[in-house]
């Protein structure tokens, strides 16, 4: 894969001291105006091919009521948000030694109402998810919208991460976290960095 720039806007330095001190980070206004723009249309239009978001084989349960669209090569703008994110998969390996060789993602919606309990993203560690990160890609959000992220860092403090338009919040895929209830309908792209095919 060709070499790819990280925005301006990503302090790699910043990101990396974050992780190691706290087992998450986040970046705030991560992309332009007109790049996000362009990744709110590509979401909004596929809405109707969103389906009910499943835990794991397929199963759907109740600890989440989100709805989700895996990322392919024909979503081209959600495309490029993963080649960034596999070019700081490269930074996070030669800090940490992680092995990571790949990252999947899928767009999520949470329309009002839904959420999704406590959980951790890579369970007995059995489908190689490395680092996680969510990208908040609503173009507009109020405080009283509920949707945040609540997460429990490696120190054991928890933190609620508001859902910013334009944030993107990164941490250790086997940390423990919630999406608070929503209000209003919250849009974002989940990604994860992982170390290979999962198991499952």
């Amino acid at each position: 894969m060709d070499a790819v720039l990280l925005p301006k806007s990503w302090d790699v330095d910043q990101i990396l001291d974050d992780l190691d001190q706290h087992g998450f980070a986040m970046i705030d206004d991560a992309y332009s105006a007109e790049y996000m723009h362009a990744l709110v249309e590509e979401c909004i239009s596929h809405l109707n091919q969103f389906r009910d978001a499943a835990i794991q084989n397929g199963v759907v349960s109740n600890i989440r009521s989100d709805h989700i669209l895996w990322i392919d090569e024909q979503l081209n703008f959600a495309q490029q948000h993963i080649h960034y994110l596999n070019a700081l998969s490269t930074q996070l390996n030669q800090a940490f030694f992680l092995g990571i060789q790949e990252a999947e993602a899928h767009f999520a919606c949470y329309n009002a109402g839904e959420f999704y309990a406590l959980h951790r993203d890579n369970p007995q560690g059995k489908n190689g998810r490395i680092i996680s990160t969510v990208y908040y890609l609503h173009e507009n959000w109020h405080g009283d919208w509920g949707g945040e992220l609540r997460l429990q860092d490696k120190n054991g403090r928890w933190h609620i991460i508001a859902p910013t338009p334009n944030r993107i919040a990164i941490f250790q895929s086997d940390l423990l976290h919630e999406v608070i209830q929503a209000k209003h309908q919250r849009l974002s792209i989940t990604a994860w960095l992982r170390s290979g095919n999962p198991i499952w």
